[in-house]
Parts: C-alpha cells; sequence; structure tokens
C-alpha cells in the first residue's frame, strides 16, 4: 500500500460537509484539504456502474487536474429485496426539477417494497467507497459499509439521505434519530475512513 506522504490534497467534491468533516479527519496528521470546487475543476460524468468505478472516476480526474494526490467518497444505500437498488444511484432517485427530494425517494423505495410485498425484515446497507488517486495514476480503495433494515413511516430529522428509514442492526433507532456522534462512530463512511486511515499511519 502507497503511503500518502504529501500534505496537501484535494478532495474531489463540490460538497462543503464533505470539505469540512475530511478536513477536520485529516488535521491531526498536517494535511491540508482543498475541494474540487474551490478550485475551480469540473465534476466528472460518472459513468460506472459501481461505486468503486465512479470513486476512481472522481478520484484520478482530480487528481490529473490539479496535480495533487486527490480523495473521492461514492456512497448510497443498496435494498436487498430491489436486488441492490438503488445502489450507486441513490441519488439520482432524489432528483426533481427543483433539487434533490429525499423524501420522495424514500417513499419511492418503499412504494417498491410494498408492490413487491417483501418480507420482514426489509434488509439493506448503506456502502461508502473511498478512493485515493495520485497524478501518475496509482490509487488505493477502501471500502465500508452498515448493515440494517428499512423501516416506515420515517423516523427523525437529524442524519440527512436515507437516515429517516435505515436502522442499523442491534440498534432501535434510525440513523435519522440518533445522535450524530453515535452514527458517525458506525456509519459505513467510519467503516472506510478506519481502513483509510492505513496510508496515513507510518
Amino acid at each position: 500500500m502507497r503511503k500518502l506522504t504529501e500534505k496537501k490534497i484535494v478532495l474531489a467534491s463540490h460538497n462543503a460537509g464533505k470539505l469540512r468533516e475530511i478536513s477536520e479527519l485529516l488535521a491531526p496528521f498536517g494535511i491540508e484539504v482543498v475541494s474540487a470546487g474551490e478550485l475551480g475543476l469540473e465534476e466528472p460524468e460518472e459513468t460506472e456502474s459501481t461505486f468503486v468505478g465512479n470513486a476512481r472516476i472522481k478520484a484520478h480526474f482530480a487528481a490529473k487536474s490539479a496535480n495533487l494526490p486527490a480523495l473521492s467518497d461514492d456512497s448510497g444505500i443498496s435494498v436487498d429485496a430491489l436486488d441492490g437498488e438503488p445502489g450507486v444511484y441513490t441519488a439520482d432517485w432524489a432528483e426533481t426539477p427543483n433539487g434533490r427530494d429525499f423524501p420522495m425517494a424514500m417513499k419511492k423505495v418503499w412504494d417498491k417494497l410494498e408492490a413487491k410485498s417483501a418480507p420482514l425484515p426489509r434488509t439493506a446497507a448503506f456502502c461508502c467507497t473511498l478512493c485515493l488517486a495520485w497524478p501518475d495514476g496509482h490509487d488505493e480503495v477502501f471500502e465500508g459499509r452498515v448493515d440494517g433494515s428499512l423501516t416506515w413511516p420515517m423516523r427523525g430529522d437529524r442524519g440527512f439521505g436515507f437516515d429517516p428509514i435505515f436502522v442499523p442492526n442491534g440498534k432501535e433507532e434510525t440513523f435519522g434519530e440518533m445522535d450524530p456522534s453515535e452514527k458517525n462512530a458506525m456509519s459505513h463512511r467510519a467503516d472506510a475512513f478506519a481502513k483509510f486511515r492505513a496510508v496515513l499511519e507510518t
């Protein structure tokens, strides 16, 4: 595994929340994080059908454009009874002419499960893939996941995306009800970041 020796990387995202979260994670290692948005980089088209494929597209595009190591994040929810949907298309299911509507997307998922008379528990998993790419084309990939089941109606307003209908295994609260620190300690992103730390530690 290649270690990250550079002290500045680009986050292959225009999302301010992700920039803040990743900057805080890397601050103890003395690594400065700048976003693709801050550098004026375009967002490449995500043409792959897997989290790994799309994470690689974003990371390599940003690394070559900025001539810096780049970190990308591709994530979503996969529902077993829907053959893994929405999966890499999680955000697409929420798209409307006026922006992303996740309550609508959650209802769409639940309606599909109802139409199939899917048995309980309706199992699902949040998945996260991180890709760290260098300008020379090398990359390292880190995958994380958290398993659970879906519930209805939606519960909680503390999370985002599909959090209000996802109950992680062993818990009774949805991610939308859970204290953020508890969620962040067990989430799919936390799992992937725990593995990502291997490139930072000597």
